[in-house]
């Protein structure tokens, strides 16, 4: 059974956003589930700092043994902070996917669009558990 916090919004793609204590940057991960399904993450290509997405835009791809997937930017913003520790062990992804294996910092720019996230209740439907 995977791990899902109840503080977290989620997409239907996995990913996860954690809000911060400044109100318009989050933290952007996958979730416990997706990193589960994918088996052993050995790459992770993320944008750079300064890059802007919009909502389900893919803003890079995560490669395991089982198969590659892109990344969608579950809000409209601006990257200001990309996790080098998992571009340099891609493992991490597996071991701590909701701590030290987030993906970007995103300054959000349509803060509405937070409450278009699933909830845990949700996002447990619709994985399935």
């Amino acid at each position: 059974m995977s791990s899902i916090p109840a503080d977290l919004g989620y997409t239907k793609e996995h990913e996860y956003v954690k809000k911060t204590a400044d109100a318009s940057l989050v933290v952007v991960g996958i979730t416990d589930y997706a990193q589960g399904e994918l088996g052993d993450v050995v790459f992770v290509e993320l944008p750079k700092a300064g890059a802007t997405f919009k909502r389900m835009q893919p803003f890079g791809t995560i490669e395991a043994v089982k198969a590659v997937s892109e990344l969608f930017s579950p809000l409209d913003g601006s990257v200001v902070e990309v996790n080098a520790l998992v571009t340099k062990d891609p493992s991490v992804v597996n071991k701590d996917p909701y701590g030290n294996g987030w993906m970007i910092k995103l300054k959000v720019a349509n803060p509405a669009q937070l409450k278009e996230l699933l909830d845990a209740g949700a996002y447990k439907k619709h994985i399935g558990e």
